[in-house]
């Protein structure tokens, strides 16, 4: 097998433009966070008061409520949402309780609804959210049908994703994403299908959760095998103001390692920590007589992955090296991300557990169709993080989790105190202030920039 020395026409694919570095211009001292946040009941309570009920979040996919009584249930702490598509075609949510006793209409996903019927007592609405049925209604009186329809929420899809609001009078979903709909639009995400959604038990705050795909300075520790195969250097980050991006090359080896890797390296640690993205598994060897002379791994990595495309029938040929090896991370506030390159697509978000120390991590699984592909209902397990194995980058990042948050907990651990690299989390935190309305003296501090 012949193998080549990785050199400078490695990095060819990577636009200069596009260098840029993940820390920018260095504030004048770092920024201190609270670790109070991270485990108090007080803050977690204004959190589901003040924040939650504001703001836009990701409950399902457009696959999840595609067809007539198809229904998800989003569950956010104490808040529960009813996404229902009508016989009408429109997709709708409702506050999901019933306005008798309270009772819970629908648990779950599934399918086949044709109205919403309470199991407690039996009142009855369309779905369009008209009460339509109450058993013994004599007894109540001068009881006005038009006057109990369902509480609604707002709903709204972006591609194929479903966000839903409790905030009657929260912007437009389009305005609340900012610029992250604009610079996606290259990828055409409509054409990816959710497969699977997996939600993750987790021992720690959805903050907690939230960060650890909020930032790469921890690639260098915890990820060694991803800096054989990734720039997280020149990773240039930006802020919007409700949401912020963050991007990556892969195919590269990091700046930062002393050693000059071969491309049988990258290689390697390409298909050990990311394979399943050109169908390949662990321990394939790189091919016979490639990298040919001027070309990079990332282009012989490229290739393999259009290849595996077409074979579901899915074209790639507008897609340059660069679209299929830059991975783009755009965050979401609160506590949504979305990773994607030209073949993949993954969204996060984490939720508040029963307690602050407690969470979960909602991974939805997507993949890249031909048109007119049927559509499949996806699949939905729930597993603990000692179950969990989502690979070997998220598994490593969900491991850590739970002693990040035993951390927060030490009595001399007053604060978190964050870099520049950072500034996703921190950029999550100054949103936080402002929703939760927080005195100054509870405010985070530092950060200037000169």
């Amino acid at each position: 097998m012949t193998t080549q020395t990785a050199s400078p026409a490695d990095n060819a694919d990577r636009p200069r433009d596009r260098g840029g570095d993940a820390i920018g211009p260095p504030p004048q001292r770092p920024t201190l966070v609270p670790a109070a946040r991270y485990h108090s009941a007080a803050f977690a309570t204004l959190e589901v008061e003040r924040m939650w009920p504001r703001v836009w979040q990701l409950a399902c996919s457009v696959d999840h409520v595609a067809e007539p009584g198809d229904y998800f249930e989003y569950r956010c702490g104490p808040y529960s949402v009813l996404i229902v598509r009508g016989d009408d075609g429109a997709l709708r949510a409702f506050q999901n309780v019933c306005r008798h006793r309270g009772n819970t209409l629908c648990a779950g996903t599934g399918s086949g609804l044709s109205e919403l019927k309470c199991g407690y007592h039996g009142w009855t609405w369309d779905l369009a959210g008209a009460l339509k049925r109450v058993p013994n209604r004599k007894g109540f009186g001068a009881l006005r049908m038009a006057e109990l329809p369902l509480h609604p929420a707002g709903v709204d899809t972006w591609e194929r994703l479903v966000f839903v609001n409790l905030d009657s009078a929260a912007p437009p979903l389009v305005e609340y994403l900012e610029r992250v709909p604009s610079d996606v639009a290259w990828n055409r995400l409509g054409e990816f299908r959710c497969y699977a959604t997996m939600t993750i038990e987790v021992e720690a705050n959805w903050k907690t959760i939230a960060d650890g795909y909020s930032e790469t300075y921890h690639i260098q520790t915890l990820h060694p095998e991803l800096r054989r195969c990734m720039d997280d250097v020149h990773a240039p980050q930006v802020i919007w103001g409700h949401t912020g991006k963050s991007e990556q090359f892969y195919g590269v080896q990091s700046p930062q390692l002393k050693e000059t890797l071969s491309s049988r390296d990258v290689w390697d640690a390409y298909v050990y920590t990311q394979g399943a993205l050109m169908g390949v598994e662990e321990g394939t060897p790189l091919p016979e007589g490639r990298p040919l002379p001027g070309e990079s791994v990332a282009e012989v990595i490229a290739e393999r992955t259009r290849a595996f495309a077409a074979q579901r029938g899915v074209e790639l040929s507008w897609a340059g090296t660069d679209q299929l090896m830059r991975l783009h991370q755009y965050n979401v506030f609160p506590n949504m991300t979305l990773l994607t390159n030209a073949d993949h697509l993954t969204t996060m978000h984490s939720l508040p557990g029963p307690d602050p120390d407690h969470g979960e991590l909602v991974m939805m699984l997507w993949t890249r169709m031909p048109p007119g592909a049927p559509r499949t209902r996806p699949a939905d397990v729930r597993m603990t993080a000692g179950e969990a194995e989502p690979g070997v980058v998220l598994t490593q990042d969900i491991t850590v989790l739970s002693g990040v948050q035993r951390g927060m907990h030490q009595p001399g651990f007053t604060h978190l105190t964050l870099s520049n690299e950072e500034r996703r989390v921190i950029n999550m935190h100054r949103n936080l202030d402002r929703y939760l309305d927080l005195p100054e003296a509870e405010r985070i501090t530092g950060g200037e920039t000169p």
